[in-house]
């Protein structure tokens, strides 16, 4: 609801700070006092374009501040904020403020919170509908007639909503797997071949480190051996080291009884010769253990070349060939089973879509007993808002097949013909200012208890009409307040009289300097202000009188 309304330079107004109540609040004043500035001035504040010619003569801006009730969690407003990094603290005043230079520029802000003009228009649409002759938002918007259908019909959406989302998923699970299958079709050729080579290498996982071991053993070995053989060459045969000490120890043993210290020479080379010999058997053994096949280090060699020829041609390391050959293994065997699988996936989609249509059949039937509904709702008031020779009518066409959605698979219009025979057309497409005022109230009377923004204001929607008509235009304003915050611009003195709140605007001037203000009225000053409206400049008691009356029957 709108609880404040703080204006500071736009065109004639100088300086105004309004407060409104709940209930009906009706603005009157006398013709070009500027009721229209009013409204551009909270339309700016809402997201309007921001037109220069709005700020008055002689200052360089224009200033806007509307301010309203705490939002309830849950209101569409928030989300908005949510979305945008609005903060707004729970329980406190939503207060949206616009300024526009004289240069054009603007700027806005939610909260003391900087705001693009599109997010003001989007969070305004949210708390505030205002219906004007050329409005083309709110209830002219064919956008959102399904919603309003929906909602006065209090039609349940899930159903249709989670077949919808179950038909979508199974089409993307069926293009995704058309799509491996393609792709791998494609490449069949390449995955025989590329299993055949591996497949024939027979790749074991850890094969590589134990070939790579068993060759570098090897090769260690070929030149362990090479050196053994010096050794050799060293120790043995005729002039080897072990012969010429051997030679030597027989000498000395022929010598050992002529003195004891040949005796104890000929012990240690003894000694010697034993170790030596354990030594030569150790030669022997290890020149058995390094000893190779040079076949196999061949062997070895080719097998370990190959296996990582193998790896990097594929760009895997060569202990993944065994994993690479079990992945496209599968990938083959997909290849076979695809057609089943697509099979198997069609017939999830062709069920779910027939799930769907049978939740979109039952919708749009709900919806055709809503329309007739809400046709008949309207239909009984059109005749008091003397609209008796038009009719309206809601209009639930099916929608292209790639236009279903979550919200079912219906175009909504409300549509409506002024005159007998006259084909239907688009609330939009009305001739009259004045006819497409009075058809908004009656369906927005109609639609009363559905959801839509918290203040609607309307701008002169009693023009061109007065006695019974202006008195059942008032009825229904006033029936309509009882749910939500109405702001009425009015010349017609039957609507007045049904304020719960009652502003004049009036133009006043120094001779130099015109300037608009808007006052709230007391009981005293509401009836002389509809004695105004009815009797004209002259006031005379008679229309007192009248207005007193007109206030008494409310």
């Amino acid at each position: 609801m709108l609880t404040a309304l703080s204006i500071r330079d736009v065109v004639l107004i100088e300086a105004l700070d309004l407060d409104f109540n709940d209930g009906l609040g009706v603005l009157t004043g006398e013709t070009g006092a500027g009721k229209s500035i009013l409204l551009d001035a909270l339309g700016l504040a809402l997201g309007s374009r921001a037109d220069s010619g709005l700020v008055r003569h002689g200052t360089d801006r224009a200033r806007v501040t509307a301010s309203f009730a705490p939002l309830k969690a849950g209101h569409a407003a928030l989300d908005l904020l949510d979305e945008a990094g609005i903060e707004v603290e729970p329980g406190e005043p939503l207060v949206i403020r616009r300024e526009v230079k004289r240069d054009g520029g603007s700027r806005g802000f939610i909260a003391d919170q900087p705001a693009s003009a599109a997010l003001l228009r989007d969070v305004g649409a949210t708390l505030v509908e205002i219906h004007g002759q050329h409005d083309e938002r709110g209830l002219l918007n064919p956008r959102g007639h399904r919603a309003l259908l929906d909602a006065f019909g209090q039609i349940d959406l899930s159903s249709v909503a989670q077949s919808h989302g179950e038909w979508r998923a199974a089409e993307t699970a069926l293009a995704e797997a058309r799509e491996r299958l393609l792709n791998d079709v494609s490449e069949r050729e390449w995955l025989d071949h590329s299993i055949a080579e591996i497949a024939a290498l027979a790749p074991e996982a850890g094969e590589e480190e134990a070939l790579a071991a068993a060759r570098s053993d090897m090769q260690k070995g070929a030149r362990l051996v090479d050196e053994m053989d010096g050794v050799d060459k060293l120790l043995a045969g005729s002039d080897g080291a072990l012969a010429q000490l051997r030679a030597a120890t027989r000498r000395l043993d022929r010598l050992a009884a002529e003195h004891p210290l040949f005796a104890e020479a000929l012990a240690a080379f003894d000694r010697a010769l034993i170790e030596a010999g354990e030594g030569e058997d150790s030669l022997s053994k290890a020149a058995e253990a390094l000893r190779f096949d040079p076949a196999e280090l061949d062997r070895i060699e080719t097998r370990l070349f190959d296996l990582r020829a193998l790896a990097r041609k594929h760009r895997v390391e060569a202990d993944g060939l065994a994993a690479l050959l079990e992945d496209l293994t599968a990938r083959r065997a997909a290849i076979d089973a695809g057609e089943q699988s697509l099979a198997d996936l069609e017939s999830r989609v062709a069920r779910s879509q027939s799930a769907y249509r049978n939740a979109a059949e039952a919708l749009h039937a709900a919806r055709v007993k809503a329309a007739a509904a809400l046709d008949k709702a309207v239909a009984s008031e059109l005749a008091p808002l003397k609209l008796d020779a038009a009719q309206f009518r809601t209009a639930v066409e099916p929608l292209d097949q790639s236009q279903w959605g979550p919200h079912g698979a219906d175009r909504v219009e409300f549509l409506i013909a002024t005159n007998p025979g006259a084909p239907f057309a688009g609330l939009m497409k009305i001739a009259s200012g004045g006819e497409l005022s009075r058809f908004l109230l009656a369906l927005k009377v109609s639609l009363a208890e559905v959801g839509g923004a918290g203040t609607i204001i309307f701008d002169e929607i009693d023009r061109g009409v007065g006695g019974a008509v202006a008195s059942a235009i008032g009825e229904r304003l006033s029936r309509l307040s009882d749910s939500r915050q109405l702001l009425v611009v009015t010349h017609s003195p039957q609507v007045a009289a049904r304020g719960t709140q009652h502003y004049m605007i009036a133009k006043t001037s120094d001779g130099t300097v015109a300037r608009t203000g808007v006052r709230s009225l007391d009981a005293g000053e509401r009836q002389e202000e509809i004695a105004r409206m009815l009797s004209g400049a002259d006031i005379t008691d008679e229309a007192r009188a009248q207005a007193a009356r007109l206030m008494e029957v409310v």
